[in-house]
């Protein structure tokens, strides 16, 4: 379910306005309406499709997950309704209310892979919740609620003496390891659906992602790995058979700690990328955090965002280039996300 979204160097960093949205405890209340209609202008197809540039043209469920997001923040109903339709129609499984991770157009069949991706799950049911109580719409309330309990009931589980979040339902649980996406943690979110149900499903995820998050660093940069595995006794290393890299799925790690409120989190991301602002060097794009290798290109524009973001640094930015990827503006988005304390 991972990707290798390459994107080189961008200078830029995007400027982002607000529009109000209330919410009880940490929730998103301002995005740019500005930043949402630029994404939906390169990546909206009229029937509500996110299409991913990056990578060949597909669809997937993290993509329709971050767009009716956006849309709901932005007040744009009309395309979050194709959004959701689309997903309703072309991803969400026939056995539970969770979706399949990937959609091709090109393939005879384009959900080759009914397997879900839990951060798609989180994002779908986390926009269905703002966008309900926004629009004061019960049918988003329910939906919403739905895919919560599926994700309680399916991916939610107690391994190796830690409650966890699977990143799918198959795939993941081996006999002496569980492979997890730190990334998948999406704190807003999930502090938002515990403080919708209560219970201790979400309760002890919560607790024990935050103990994930803090043993989760490796190597002299105390990052984590874009993924992991975790072993008897809570052990945690770099996966087996990954790649080390502090890359394109652990940059979103800093950046859902501060929107969840736990910026004390992020000390060891904002070293790391300080300490290239600070010399004037290009930030690469991934470090091996084992051996020290580091990506021959640098951070997109949006990376350079969520950099700005978590380490409060302004950094120096121009127009947002043409042929700017949807993964990149995705994290531009994201980066400027409001949260209410």
């Amino acid at each position: 379910m991972a990707s290798d979204r390459r994107s080189f160097l961008c200078v830029a960093a995007w400027a982002l306005a607000t529009v109000g949205c209330s919410w009880p405890n940490r929730a998103p209340s301002a995005v740019s309406s500005d930043g949402w209609f630029a994404f939906k202008a390169r990546f909206f197809s009229d029937d509500g499709r996110i299409i991913d540039s990056g990578n060949g043209g597909i669809s997937h469920s993290e993509g329709q997950g971050y767009g009716m997001l956006l849309a709901a923040l932005a007040d744009d109903r009309e395309a979050f309704d194709a959004m959701h339709g689309w997903a309703e129609a072309s991803l969400l499984r026939d056995d539970t209310a969770l979706f399949s991770w990937r959609f091709d157009p090109t393939e005879e069949h384009p959900v080759s892979d009914p397997n879900n991706a839990s951060d798609g799950d989180i994002l779908i049911a986390w926009a269905l919740l703002i966008a309900g109580k926004r629009w004061e719409e019960k049918a988003y309330l329910s939906r919403s609620q739905e895919i919560r309990e599926a994700i309680r009931a399916n991916l939610i589980v107690k391994r190796h003496g830690m409650t966890v979040l699977l990143p799918g339902l198959h795939g993941f649980d081996h006999a002496e390891r569980t492979t997890l996406n730190p990334s998948y943690y999406i704190w807003p979110a999930l502090d938002a659906f515990f403080a919708e149900d209560g219970g201790e499903d979400w309760q002890k995820l919560i607790a024990d992602g935050e103990t994930l998050m803090k043993r989760a660093r490796f190597g002299a940069l105390a990052l984590p790995t874009d993924w992991i595995d975790l072993l008897a006794e809570r052990k945690v290393e770099p996966s087996a058979g990954r790649p080390a890299r502090f890359g394109f799925d652990a940059i979103r790690v800093p950046l859902y700690l501060v929107l969840g409120g736990r910026r004390s989190f992020t000390d060891d991301f904002s070293r790391f990328w300080t300490s290239y602002l600070e010399q004037g060097r290009v930030i690469p794009a991934w470090v091996d955090v084992v051996t020290g290798e580091t990506a021959p290109y640098g951070l997109s524009n949006g990376g350079l965002a969520l950099v700005a973001r978590v380490t409060g640094q302004s950094i120096v930015h121009g127009d947002p280039p043409a042929g700017e990827d949807y993964y990149s503006m995705v994290l531009g988005a994201l980066s400027g996300i409001s949260v209410q304390n």
